[in-house]
């Protein structure tokens, strides 16, 4: 028996110690899948009810759950990892943001400002000539990159290559640029 399940029978008898332990052991981990798996929905701060969640349902109906996990099948923590994946898409689910029809909704609810984009100045020297001709294309004459390909007379993979390039390098300036003002 491994070191992560030497609590279990004694925790699975009723001792609040072991229970003390198993929490204190796992935590981490349970939390860390239920973050995993909330995070990219938007319901991160959510985790900690989740996780409290978790635990009752491992303890709930004299460990009913915890004494299904079976040792040979896998590591004590992968099937914590299972539980506490299954108990955030319950979550989720529950927890999903309803959807309302558009045309029922005051027109005062869908009105927004218009935005006006912020047109960019690239700096001399930052791109070559080429890339900001394709920067140009994309974004302030609004073609698709195989229209700005045929303005250029080159193949539309070459057009998507050099506008990834050149939002490289613009990412690296600026970062460096935002840098620079905080260390000095």
């Amino acid at each position: 028996m491994g070191e992560e399940q030497t609590d279990l029978p004694a925790l699975l008898d009723g001792d609040k110690g072991a229970w003390d332990r198993f929490v204190a052991r796992h935590a981490a981990v349970i939390f860390s899948a239920v973050r995993r798996r909330l995070l990219p929905a938007g319901r991160g701060g959510d985790a900690e009810d989740v996780v409290q969640d978790v635990f009752v349902r491992l303890c709930q109906h004299d460990f009913r759950l915890l004494r299904r996990y079976d040792a040979r099948r896998a590591k004590l923590t992968t099937w914590l990892t299972v539980v506490a994946n299954s108990a955030a898409i319950d979550h989720l689910r529950r927890h999903k943001r309803r959807t309302e029809d558009i045309d029922s909704q005051p027109q005062s609810v869908l009105a927004v400002d218009p935005v006006v984009p912020e047109r960019v100045k690239i700096p001399e020297g930052v791109v070559s000539p080429r890339q900001a001709l394709v920067l140009e294309l994309l974004y302030r004459r609004d073609m698709t990159p195989a229209e700005a390909a045929a303005v250029m007379s080159v193949d539309p993979q070459t057009i998507r290559s050099m506008h990834h390039k050149a939002l490289a390098k613009l990412r690296a300036h600026f970062r460096a640029e935002v840098d620079e003002g905080e260390g000095g």
